[in-house]
């Protein structure tokens, strides 16, 4: 009975878990950070919560006897995927990363690229005064000493308010977005900027087709550095992958 641990709470890697638990004799375990007050759980055994590092795992994959591990994190949790790649070394463990392609390069969109999330905000208020801020509610400190900038700050939980800009409304929601919606939005509040993240995925591309609707500029965060490891884009192809290696031992 091969044992597949699924780390992240993506929706990739819930539509892996639920793929898989549909295999007989096979065993998934997903883990889940634990940073989202109500996730979207998957289907199978989960785990939250950290690991404690690289250490850590490599217990917790030894103890499970996992055979094969699915590095299923969004794109910006670099940290857990520096651990499961020293985990999986350690404990000789296949590791496959599965990763959404990053949003696609829409030439009619003015799309500036930077490193960090200090950059981002070091382009303002040169880029725009009234931003539409949807890079989740970690790293919004970075943002907070801006006073000449009004942010509608978009998140799934409730972000510290010491971390916040001084000019800013708070939304709570989560995606997918529409079009329309995003529109409204960018009318309602005036928004000349967008920064985000570049995260990828279906459900927040709605943000970009609405920034060039509207001619506003995209500030996006480019994705940390990962460690070497064979990647795959979709489920289907991590499905693949592990019923060729899963059941190797």
């Amino acid at each position: 009975m091969p044992t597949v641990l699924v780390l992240g709470g993506t929706g990739e890697a819930r539509a892996l878990a639920a793929a898989l638990a549909e295999i007989p004799g096979t065993r998934v375990i997903s883990t889940l950070a634990g940073r989202i007050a109500r996730p979207r759980l998957p289907v199978g055994e989960v785990r939250v919560g950290g690991f404690g590092g690289p250490a850590g795992l490599g217990e917790y994959i030894a103890e499970q006897r996992v055979d094969a591990v699915v590095d299923a994190t969004h794109p910006f949790a670099e940290r857990m995927s520096w651990s499961a790649s020293k985990a999986c070394a350690a404990t000789n463990t296949k590791l496959l990363r599965l990763e959404r392609p990053p949003f696609p390069r829409d030439p009619a969109i003015d799309w500036r690229e930077v490193e960090s999330l200090a950059q981002a905000a070091q382009s303002l208020p040169a880029a725009g005064r009234r931003v539409f801020l949807t890079t989740g509610r970690q790293g919004l400190a970075a943002f907070a000493a801006t006073s000449d900038a009004f942010f509608l700050i978009r998140c799934v939980d409730a972000p510290d308010p010491e971390a916040l800009p001084p000019d800013r409304a708070v939304l709570l929601d989560r995606g997918p977005f529409t079009l329309e919606g995003e529109l409204d939005l960018v009318d309602r509040h005036a928004l000349d900027v967008l920064i985000t993240k570049d995260s990828g995925g279906e459900m927040t591309q709605a943000k970009l087709a609405a920034a060039r609707e509207r001619g506003l500029p995209v500030i996006v965060v480019a994705r940390p550095p990962r460690p070497a490891a064979q990647t795959v884009q979709t489920v289907s192809e991590a499905l693949a992958w592990l019923g060729e290696h899963a059941h190797d031992g």
